[in-house]
């Protein structure tokens, strides 16, 4: 703290959390960041709980705090694939906001694999990590997830989640990011629109495809189910995606992504059967990555801010080390369509195919 907390005789009984939370109109939670030194705090909350802190004579013992935790200043952030760019931005926004509250993380990619994600968690809490960032791997049970409620450490789910678990989580409003996407589409005069990318079996994949869906059901379009071609949630799999639906009698115009990864992997397949990309057919992705502003045209794309969600995981999780009777929360970011070159108006042959 900037100013120590100190000892006096203005009290009969010793100072608790709750007294300063209460005297300071703020939460239990919020004085433990205090506390801290979290830079989590706005400087006139922290002002308040400084001020009741030397009004009531609290006196913060530190080596007491670290002893009730029983933990280390780590965090382990579990992941089922690393090698995905659009983690790599989240890991970089969530590593600044730990770094500044004084922890220091550490990474481990599942690869997918439950088996494996269950023993790296199992190691990190054995080595009395503080709290957990996991990225549910794919066929993760909910029974064995919602265990970890029980863990002396907080878990909090990032991006995918398993309803039912109790564990929160943060992640962004892929249904609306979806639905913004679509639309943008069916205002340019596409009406074929495929989706493209994920696996059915992730909650990440369904909840686009309900936002791609609602978008066409507003517009009195009934979605083709095969339109929506599941692939590996990578650049390949973008590749495999495209020429599959190029190959379709009734090809469509149009196709929302996964991802930007996906979208990649479909501009080349475009590029490579002869389409102009934004003229002969309009491509968005989802994530808005660095890399996506540099693709040839600049991709059109679902913005999911990366690095802010992993500053509000890191938040999310600092709250709950500092307070661990808060109940856990599901928080959803709203994303935002970046409109570049990738998408445009449907083509005219395409039109006049569609009206005959």
């Amino acid at each position: 703290m900037s100013q120590g907390a100190r000892q006096s005789g203005r009290t009969s009984r010793r100072v608790t959390v709750a007294d300063l939370a209460r005297a300071a109109g703020v939460s239990r939670s919020t004085v433990s960041l205090v506390l801290r030194d979290s830079p989590l705090v706005k400087r006139e909350t922290r002002q308040r709980v400084e001020e009741a802190i030397e009004r009531l004579g609290y006196v913060y013992n530190r080596n007491a705090a670290n002893l009730r935790r029983q933990t280390s200043d780590m965090v382990a952030m579990v992941i089922h694939d690393l090698t995905n760019p659009f983690f790599a931005e989240l890991a970089v926004g969530l590593e600044e906001a730990l770094e500044a509250a004084g922890y220091v993380t550490l990474m481990a990619n599942t690869g997918e694999d439950p088996e494996r994600q269950r023993r790296v968690m199992e190691t990190m809490r054995e080595h009395g990590a503080a709290g957990f960032i996991l990225c549910p791997a794919l066929g993760s049970e909910t029974r064995q997830i919602a265990a970890m409620t029980q863990w002396n450490a907080p878990v909090i789910q990032v991006m995918r989640w398993l309803p039912g678990a109790g564990l929160g989580s943060v992640a962004p409003d892929y249904a609306l990011g979806a639905r913004m996407a679509v639309e943008r589409l069916l205002t340019l005069g596409h009406r074929r629109i495929a989706f493209l990318g994920g696996s059915m079996e992730t909650i990440v994949t369904t909840e686009r495809v309900r936002g791609y869906r609602a978008a066409l059901d507003a517009a009195g379009i009934a979605a083709d189910p095969a339109l929506i071609v599941p692939a590996p949630a990578n650049r390949g799999g973008g590749v495999q995606a495209v020429r599959h639906v190029l190959a379709l009698d009734r090809a469509p115009s149009a196709a929302l992504c996964f991802s930007d990864v996906v979208a990649f992997g479909a501009l080349d397949a475009l590029v490579a059967a002869g389409l102009r990309v934004g003229r002969d057919f309009s491509i968005i992705g989802f994530d808005d990555i660095a890399g996506a502003r540099y693709t040839l045209p600049p991709l059109t794309t679902v913005a999911a801010y990366p690095k802010e969600l992993g500053r509000r995981v890191a938040a999310a999780l600092l709250r709950r080390i500092a307070d661990p009777s808060e109940a856990p929360e599901n928080e959803i970011l709203a994303p935002s369509l970046v409109v570049r070159g990738t998408c445009g108006p449907v083509p005219t042959d395409v039109t006049e195919a569609t009206e005959r």
